[in-house]
């Protein structure tokens, strides 16, 4: 597996801008690891198993030290899948307080969805994994002359993100808090998102590490063209819901110009749309 050192002992792989089937085996998400001097902390492991395999052996590749923790961003299946590489006896899973009750509501579908985008074969190595650790609020861990912080977050993309920050190198790792070039899905508060994005803002980082997108980027500058975006789309559904218009007619004219700066515009947007419109109307 392709990785990049983005800053020292920090490593991402870029996942492609695609959905997920047989040829990119899930291999859909940026995925990554912190390396101390005692440990090694996983920060999401990809879409498959087979991904998770690749990261596990790209990370051997570069350090015989323990992989100790794997650090679930959010409960998405493209994050998440590549779990069941990790399952070995000294390696905690951690994630967010509300990260299994999400992952448990939709595991059956979005075991159904792999096995239907990337084969039955592929499928039948996929394990839905419980955290065992959860993060309500904030979560330090000492990987040996290293330590990382993680930040429960409140609801945004969806209602389990949690962020990943190496106070060493300045580097935050977002989770899909943070989209590049391919489009965003709203799966939780849009405005919530928003103000997440603030807050973030003011996080000491010097790059950030999305979900989807380059292997890293300067931060907060990386989430300009996502608040762009998100801001966009609110601005528009208000002002179609001003005018009593619908959820069809908020479809067809809100942001549909962002299209050319995003990959998957089609697939996502009127989504995203549908689902600000049915936050907003009760304003």
């Amino acid at each position: 597996m392709p990785v990049v050192e983005i800053a020292p002992g920090v490593f991402v792989h870029a996942g492609l801008h695609e959905e997920s089937d047989a040829a990119n085996q899930g291999d859909i998400a940026n995925c990554g690891f912190i390396v101390g001097s005692e440990a090694v902390a996983v920060i999401d492991t990809g879409g498959a198993p087979a991904v998770g395999q690749r990261l596990r052996e790209a990370i051997q590749a570069r350090t015989d030290r323990p992989i100790r923790y794997v650090i679930n961003t959010h409960m998405h299946p493209d994050h998440v899948l590549g779990n069941a590489a990790f399952l070995t006896e000294g390696t905690s899973f951690v994630a967010h307080r509300n990260f299994q009750a999400g992952l448990m509501a939709r595991g059956s579908h979005y075991l159904h969805a792999f096995e239907e985008a990337v084969g039955s074969d592929a499928a039948q190595e996929v394990r839905l994994m419980p955290p065992s650790i959860t993060v309500t609020d904030r979560l330090e861990i000492d990987l040996g002359q290293r330590v990382i912080e993680l930040v429960a977050q409140p609801p945004a993309h969806t209602d389990n993100d949690l962020t990943v920050f190496d106070r060493q190198t300045g580097t935050l790792f977002t989770g899909d808090l943070v989209f590049m070039e391919r489009a965003p899905a709203i799966d939780g508060t849009v405005l919530g998102w928003l103000g997440v994005l603030d807050t973030l803002s003011a996080v000491p980082a010097t790059r950030a590490v999305p979900g989807h997108g380059p292997p890293s980027a300067p931060w907060p500058d990386a989430a300009a063209d996502l608040r762009r975006y998100l801001a966009r789309v609110v601005a528009g559904v208000r002002t179609v819901q001003k005018a009593h218009g619908t959820i069809q007619q908020a479809i067809a004219t809100v942001a549909t110009d962002e299209g050319p700066r995003w990959r998957l515009f089609d697939d996502y947007h009127p989504r995203n749309v549908t689902a600000a419109f049915a936050e907003l109307e009760w304003e």
